[in-house]
């Protein structure tokens, strides 16, 4: 019986030794466990209260309801780099301010004539940071909402005014005049509201019809041209042979004067005893066998 109650007391304080263990440890780790949550709960607060602008863009502070007159719209300005603010009462919105590029897909406009022409333009622009706060107060949306509603809105009226003031065929041939004054009043209507037009170009399809008769006039002046150059070949092929039927025919009658005066010039010197010297010269010396007429054969030498 003794050596059971020792057994006994020998467990029950093996189990206070252990739980006493354990809640020392238990309370080594809330206190580990405290900072901890703390840290957590201060990064969660952070993450919720602060945020980074990137140096290419500018951000717009601004309270998420305010009874300030004041402060229209709210804003309490622009900021950059890593800003604080108060997630409940305030946020803060972003604009990129580097060179944006949007290609629309294509839509028609008429000329002056009522003919349909067929436009893709493709702009690149930049928010004004100057005026980006006028921008957030207007539309409250981000750039590609705006480049999809306002942006593409001005984009096809100055399209229509400036077509308007064209028939088809003098649009066709001032095609740099009339994309000059569409840009011209892009830049106007979107620089009042804060963006500045970098750059700006469209393809300009006309209508079937004019491009076939653009197409049947351009044939037309290429075959009249092939026709004027083949005329021009033959003109010169002409002239070559012209030229030397010329060259030859000078070149044979400056030959046959040049033997004529020869031949001249040796019948002059051909007198009579230079003929009976050259036969005197030829002679063997001996008289023909025969003699015939009536005073016969007399040699060219004279006798006396």
């Amino acid at each position: 019986m003794a050596v059971y109650s020792k057994s006994f007391n020998d467990t029950k304080n093996n189990i206070s030794s252990s739980a006493k263990n354990f809640m020392e440890k238990s309370n080594k780790f809330k206190k580990m466990l405290l900072p901890l949550g703390i840290i957590l709960v201060v990064i969660f607060i952070a993450s919720k209260c602060c945020t980074t602008i990137d140096s290419g863009s500018v951000g717009i502070k601004f309270y998420k309801w305010s009874s300030d007159s004041d402060k229209h719209g709210g804003v309490i300005g622009t900021c950059k780099g890593w800003v604080w603010y108060n997630p409940i009462t305030q946020n803060v919105f972003e604009y990129p301010t580097y060179v944006q590029r949007k290609t629309y897909a294509a839509f028609s406009v008429n000329a002056k004539d009522a003919s349909i022409f067929t436009m893709d333009p493709t702009i690149a622009y930049r928010l004004n940071p100057e005026k980006s706060i006028d921008v957030f107060i207007k539309y409250r949306k981000s750039l590609q909402d705006i480049e999809n509603g306002y942006i593409l809105t001005c984009i096809y009226e100055a399209y229509r005014i400036c077509a308007n003031q064209y028939t088809s065929d003098s649009l066709m041939a001032n095609r740099g005049g009339f994309e000059n004054a569409v840009r011209e009043r892009l830049e106007r209507s979107l620089g009042a509201e804060g963006f500045i037009v970098e750059e700006f170009t469209s393809q300009i399809t006309p209508p079937n019809t004019l491009a076939e008769a653009i197409n049947a006039k351009n044939e037309a002046v290429q075959n009249a041209l092939k026709a004027e150059n083949k005329v021009k070949e033959a003109e010169a092929n002409a002239k070559i042979e012209i030229a030397k039927a010329q060259g030859e025919a000078n070149a044979l009658k400056i030959k046959g004067d040049g033997e004529a005066y020869y031949n001249r010039v040796v019948a002059l010197s051909l007198n009579d005893l230079l003929v009976r010297q050259y036969a005197i010269e030829k002679w063997d010396g001996k008289l023909p066998t025969y003699m015939t007429g009536d005073k016969g054969a007399t040699p060219i030498i004279g006798i006396k």
